[in-house]
């Protein structure tokens, strides 16, 4: 088995681009403990249109991947291609997730993609200092829920914001 260590990012390389080249200015700058592994880096796919050539390499991705993070924007719940692929992947997998909800949203709201609405799954807004808190602790969090046999959406409480400073 490979060693996970990265960190899987799945999101609308359409409409959402920006927040994650601003999650890897994140990382350049300031330390933001974040291994990408970007489903949108595929230069190296010699027929690189073909759905299923591309879902090959990023089924070697997920094999180092230690969680998955979902950039949630307005059309992501309808992306039944590669980013519905890439959730079902990861739930599969046991690979804890992270929601990121681009509209600021602290919860679960009615841009979440159907694959993941009723999963064990947390959701933050797009900020930093909670996302960052999310990757450090959801992985054990979500191995306890897990455990205990509990499903769906989980969120952090006010308590946690504020002690961010958010």
């Amino acid at each position: 088995m490979a060693y996970r260590n990265k960190t899987y990012i799945a999101f609308d390389g359409d409409e959402d681009m920006d927040y994650y080249r601003l999650m890897t200015a994140w990382k350049a700058h300031d330390g933001f403990s974040l291994e990408f592994n970007n489903a949108h880096d595929l230069n190296t796919a010699r027929d690189s249109s073909q759905a299923e050539s591309i879902k090959r390499q990023l089924r070697v991705r997920f094999a180092n991947s230690k969680l998955l993070i979902v950039l949630i924007g307005e059309k992501t719940r309808f992306l039944t291609k590669f980013v519905q692929w890439e959730m079902e992947v990861a739930l599969s997998l046991g690979l804890p997730i992270i929601a990121v909800n681009l509209n600021g949203s602290r919860s679960k709201d009615n841009l979440c993609p159907p694959t993941i609405r009723d999963e064990l799954v947390i959701f933050v807004p797009f900020k930093h200092d909670i996302i960052e808190y999310a990757m450090d602790h959801w992985p054990n969090e979500h191995k306890l829920h897990k455990g205990a046999g509990k499903t769906g959406a989980f969120h952090y409480t006010d308590a946690v914001y504020k002690n961010l400073g958010l």
